[in-house]
């Protein structure tokens, strides 16, 4: 009969152990089992040294440095790229945007303006007028430079000719001078006059409808005003208009626009009613 003996297991009595899941190690064999090797130095990182954990990836504490500058890392701010660690000051100098303004590393972590692919510190992006920081408020660029809205309109917006206040979008030019779309409105009715078509008497601006009720001769045949505007075409005769639509003979009402016509009283004839006159 054949027996298997196993060695002797070695006493912990006095010396240093480690237990992991209540089960209790040696120095050495627990680190041959279950130490994380370095990621600088490719070592197995010792139960008598700080093991350093980041992303499942594991340092000794003298390993922890800068890939750049070398200078070490523990217990200091610090980033990555392409997997190698980095100070905040070489990351910034490689990496991190600089200021359109001052021309200095915007440092990670810290607040910044962006417009049109440049970057500001927050306390460089300011208004060109008044250099108050604009932050998130609105602002207006002009030429490579920036201005809040309150410095914009006072240096270089135009003023409207009624309200004197900053036309800042859109507006009416009127005789050369600006006005708000609401500030420019018939001197009659006060309605807008912006995009619909107008006339004007001393200077003062009209809707056609008030104009021709204001100020248009009346046609002798319907009464209605003659604005006389667009091209449109009228006939005067003794201090008296017409319509050219409305410039018939009274009795056969054809048309007399070109024609020869005779008068009764306040009627007009063709020559052919005429006759009997």
């Amino acid at each position: 009969m054949l027996f298997s003996l196993s060695p002797p297991l070695e006493s912990l009595f006095g010396k240093k152990y480690v237990l992991r899941e209540e089960n209790p190690y040696c120095v050495k064999c627990y680190e041959s089992l279950y130490s994380n090797s370095c990621e600088e130095c490719k070592k197995p990182i010792g139960c008598n040294t700080r093991d350093l954990s980041y992303k499942d990836r594991h340092w000794h504490e003298d390993c922890f440095a800068c890939f750049q500058c070398k200078r070490p890392l523990v217990d200091k701010p610090f980033s990555t790229k392409d997997e190698q660690l980095l100070c905040t000051e070489c990351y910034s100098n490689e990496y991190s945007s600089k200021c359109h303004d001052c021309k200095k590393t915007i440092m990670p972590g810290s607040r910044k303006m962006e417009h049109k692919g440049n970057s500001w510190h927050e306390t460089c992006f300011t208004c060109q007028r008044c250099q108050q920081p604009i932050g998130t408020k609105s602002f207006i660029p002009k030429e490579n430079q920036n201005f809040c809205v309150p410095c914009y309109e006072k240096q270089f917006a135009m003023q409207c000719v009624h309200c004197k206040k900053p036309i800042t979008t859109g507006g009416v030019t009127y005789r050369e001078q600006p006005w708000h779309k609401d500030c420019f409105l018939c001197t009659s009715c006060k309605q807008q006059l912006s995009g619909q078509r107008f006339t004007s008497r001393d200077d003062f601006a009209y809707c056609l409808n008030c104009f021709c009720n204001l100020y248009a001769k009346k046609c002798a045949s319907c009464t209605t005003p003659i604005s006389g505007l667009g091209g449109s075409k009228y006939i005067s005769f003794e201090e008296r208009q017409w319509h050219n639509d409305c410039f018939n003979c009274k009795k056969c009402s054809v048309s007399l626009v070109g024609r020869g016509f005779l008068t009764e009283r306040d009627d007009i004839l063709c020559p052919e009613c005429g006759k009997d006159i």
